[in-house]
């Protein structure tokens, strides 16, 4: 169900090693099941895209964290998985294990958080921290009388020396407040922001002039009883089915950590992208982000598995210094899952950062330059 859930992210749709051509009309998944528990992923016969050991794999890794993934009625092992190319655009999952389900189920909560503004302005040419510095410190005198519960200043550097066109040569100041009032975010800042087009930096304009503020939600994963939900299947022809609560629960502690593989040994080494050698697939959970990383041969897991540490993913992906971090490891895919805490804000509706739902967080973390093996590239 969980390599299905996203149509065609298993059949070569977001995929790290993507093929332009084969995947410009990429088929939908199915799964071939089979009494004995293993399944095949594979796709209609004429379709575009692939099914490989490769697109599984992201699609296991994506919005998931450890080796348990938990559901109503049972949780399976990641770490169990084993996969097999099983003939053209077919992959086989087997040896699957499952254990019993966790004893409360989660649910989600949706509310109100308050009101939400932006403004972006273009700086171009020359001079483009000065440029910036200026209107910052106008808009932080603008604001000062209906101060916003958060004020967020982003300096997105698009624009390089002697660009052959103008949109090149600028770079993006992009300005989001926060707060429960809609006029705090509102006439306020638009004022504010408008009101400079004929005194501030020179070349000033934003893309689009702001609204009155809008509302966003938060998502929040929440846990119940499972007596609290009625869990029915519906089936084609209307019947509805009761299912069942589970006669036996788990709770979900973590699992240790897997040995790793014996390390390559030492040998010349070159300066180049990480997704030169691993594939990652990243997404979102609330506020949190995950980043799956999976290596496709052997030999680039064993050394996958003791070059891409917590500390070395702080490092390559700023942001996350600060933040909670964990590693799970996931031999049997040749894989690692980093869950990062919080760098979404208050998750998707709240906007917090440029990619608000981490989609391109691990294609980020896959053009992050390291000292890779030459016998790997």
């Amino acid at each position: 169900g969980h390599v299905l859930e996203c149509g065609a992210q298993a059949t070569g749709g977001n995929y790290a090693f993507f093929d332009a051509a084969a995947a410009t009309r990429p088929g939908f998944p199915l799964a071939e099941l089979h009494e004995d528990g293993h399944c095949v992923v594979t796709k209609h016969p004429g379709t575009g895209g692939l099914v490989d050991v490769g697109t599984v794999t992201a699609q296991l890794l994506y919005e998931t964290a450890g080796a348990r993934y938990p559901g109503p009625d049972v949780t399976a092992r990641l770490d169990t998985v084993r996969l097999t190319q099983d003939g053209p655009d077919r992959v086989r999952i087997d040896q699957v294990r499952g254990e019993a389900p966790p004893p409360d189920l989660k649910v989600g909560v949706n509310r109100l958080s308050g009101f939400r503004n932006e403004v972006v302005f273009v700086l171009t040419g020359l001079d483009v921290e000065a440029k910036a510095a200026l209107v910052r410190r106008q808009m932080e005198d603008a604001l000062a009388k209906s101060r916003p519960a958060e004020v967020r200043w982003d300096l997105v550097r698009t624009d390089r020396p002697d660009a052959p066109t103008q949109e090149t040569a600028s770079a993006l100041l992009r300005l989001v407040v926060r707060d429960p009032s809609q006029e705090n975010v509102g006439r306020a800042l638009s004022g504010a922001a408008i009101e400079l087009a004929l005194a501030s930096y020179p070349g000033f304009h934003v893309l689009a002039p702001p609204g009155k503020g809008t509302p966003y939600g938060v998502f929040e994963g929440v846990y119940v009883p499972h007596g609290a939900v009625d869990h029915v299947a519906v089936l084609h022809d209307g019947r509805r089915i009761s299912v069942p609560q589970p006669h036996e629960t788990a709770v979900l502690d973590a699992v240790p950590e897997p040995p790793l593989p014996e390390p390559l040994p030492a040998g010349p080494t070159r300066r180049a992208p990480l997704g030169l050698v691993a594939g990652a697939r990243s997404g979102d959970k609330g506020g949190d982000a995950n980043v799956g990383v999976w290596a496709r041969t052997d030999e680039a897991w064993r050394w996958l598995a003791h070059e891409l540490t917590v500390d070395r993913f702080r490092e390559l992906i700023p942001e996350s210094r600060e933040l909670g971090l964990t590693r799970h490891v996931l031999p049997r895919l040749r894989a690692l899952n980093f869950v990062v805490e919080g760098i979404l804000g208050e998750g998707v509706a709240a906007q917090h950062r440029f990619d608000p739902q981490a989609k391109a967080l691990g294609e980020w973390l896959r053009s992050r330059h390291l000292d890779i093996p030459e016998s790997l590239l």
